[in-house]
C-alpha cells in the first residue's frame, strides 16, 4: 500500500506563495541547508505526484520543463486541459482517487503544491504524513499553508529540525 504524503515550505507567518503566486521568497533564499531532506533526495522516492488544478496552471505557465517526467502525475480537476504540460492524468472524484493510490505499490505518493487538495485528502484521513519546512521569513498574506476549512485533527509529530539558520523542519504523522 503507498504512502501518501506532503513536502511543503510555508513562510514563518503560514504562507506558502506571496500576493503575486510567486516563490522568490523561498528560491532565492542562499540560507537553507537541507541536507538529508533535500528535495532531490526527496522526488526519488516519489512515483506517483498529485496536484490540483491551480497548481498545475502554476506550473504550466513556468519558464521550465515538466519537472515530474520521471513520476506519474495525476491532476484532480472538473475541467479539461487542453493540451496539457508534460504526461498526465485527470481526476475528478477524490474518494475513488483516495482507494485507487492506496491499491499503487510502486513507492510513494506526494501531494504536491497549495494546501487545499492537502486539506481534502487530510479531511479523509487520506494523508499519512507531511514535512513542513517552516522559512524564517515573513509574507504577510499570499497563498495560505492550509484553507480555513474547520478541520480539526491532532498530529504526532514525529521530529523537529533546524537546518541552517533559514529554515526548521517539521515532521508530522496523522496516525
Amino acid at each position: 500500500m503507498a504512502r501518501i504524503v506532503g513536502y511543503i515550505a510555508a513562510s514563518l507567518d503560514g504562507f506558502i506563495a506571496d500576493h503575486n503566486e510567486s516563490l522568490d521568497w523561498l528560491t532565492e533564499r542562499t540560507d537553507l541547508d537541507l541536507g538529508e531532506h533535500h528535495y532531490d533526495l526527496f522526488i526519488n522516492h516519489i512515483r506517483t505526484v498529485v496536484m490540483g488544478r491551480n497548481t498545475y496552471d502554476w506550473l504550466a505557465r513556468q519558464p521550465m520543463d515538466w519537472p515530474y517526467a520521471a513520476q506519474r502525475c495525476i491532476v484532480v480537476t472538473s475541467r479539461p486541459i487542453p493540451g496539457p504540460t508534460g504526461k498526465i492524468e485527470v481526476r475528478n472524484d477524490i474518494d475513488a482517487l483516495v482507494a485507487e493510490l492506496r491499491a499503487l505499490d510502486d513507492g510513494d505518493v506526494w501531494m504536491v503544491g497549495g494546501g487545499q487538495l492537502q486539506m481534502a485528502f487530510m479531511e479523509r484521513g487520506a494523508l499519512d504524513e507531511i514535512e513542513v519546512f517552516v522559512i524564517s521569513h515573513l509574507l504577510g498574506g499570499g497563498v495560505p499553508l492550509f484553507p480555513p476549512t474547520g478541520f480539526s485533527r491532532n498530529l504526532r509529530l514525529l521530529s523537529a529540525k533546524p537546518l541552517g539558520a533559514g529554515c526548521a523542519r517539521l515532521h508530522y504523522s496523522f496516525e
